[in-house]
């Protein structure tokens, strides 16, 4: 029975499992679910992950949810995965583990918060909120100056002096590619004084292309429709009129 991927690749942890697969050459079926149409809270989908976030996935008659542990689950159960994703050294493999550890509490909150409280904030229906965004860019600017000063500080191409990506590469390049929802002087505001990083962030989408491209294209198309929302706000409130804009994207960054 073929793999299935339940998935909605405005999700960062759900593009990083769907660029996984395509990359080793994984055999799925993407299950794509609308979480701006509340897809993912439905009773079926509970049945799959209790937790209604995405990804997750079912395997036969396993199922498993939480990005980092289907990365895991892929890379030992499917073969003809290169062993630099997820080494067999149990010294390589634990030092990977302390990443993926240190990822979810450190690096997701940051891209998530300034773009939801800046660009989407006016097609979200909501004032921008910069004292929100604020706390956005010094949290991320914490944990990407952790992330060159500390995962990057060797000589390596990728995450901590290896030559080749892991798992741990492919995770946190598909939360910071968030950013992407922001104008292009933003983003470049934000990842300009990390040098390390951005080359990092290049050699992972060239070590992953031409898939990492095509997973990301629905980034360019949210921000498109994002600043469409915007202009239209902006067209309305100069006119004295309200706004009834709706949520379409707010649960899904």
């Amino acid at each position: 029975m073929k793999l299935k991927i339940y998935a909605d690749r405005m999700s960062q942890p759900a593009r990083a499992v769907l660029i996984f697969c395509k990359v080793n050459g994984i055999n799925y079926e993407e299950v794509r679910l609308d979480i701006a149409k509340r897809q993912h809270l439905t009773p079926e989908y509970a049945e799959i992950n209790p937790m209604k976030q995405l990804p997750a996935i079912v395997d036969g008659r396993f199922k498993l949810f939480e990005s980092h542990a289907i990365l895991i689950y892929l890379v030992c159960s499917f073969p003809g995965v290169a062993d630099h994703w997820y080494p067999a050294d149990v010294f390589e493999r634990s030092k990977i583990h302390s990443v993926l550890d240190w990822h979810h509490s450190n690096l997701r909150p940051g891209p998530v918060t300034i773009v939801r409280n800046t660009v989407l904030a006016p097609a979200l229906g909501q004032p921008f909120n910069p004292e929100a965004a604020a706390k956005g860019e010094k949290f991320l600017s914490a944990s990407l100056s952790k992330i060159e000063t500390v995962w990057l500080k060797d000589n390596g191409r990728f995450l901590l002096g290896r030559n080749q990506p892991s798992i741990a590469d492919l995770s946190l390049v598909c939360d910071i590619m968030q950013l992407e929802l922001l104008e292009d002087s933003d983003r470049d505001r934000l990842l300009g004084p990390y040098e390390k990083v951005q080359q990092w962030i290049e050699n992972t989408r060239n070590a992953t292309n031409p898939h990492f491209d095509e997973v990301h294209k629905i980034l360019l198309k949210a921000k498109a429709k994002a600043k469409r929302q915007n202009q239209q706000l902006k067209g309305e409130n100069h006119g004295g009129g309200g706004s009834d804009m709706k949520k379409p994207l707010l649960s899904r960054i």
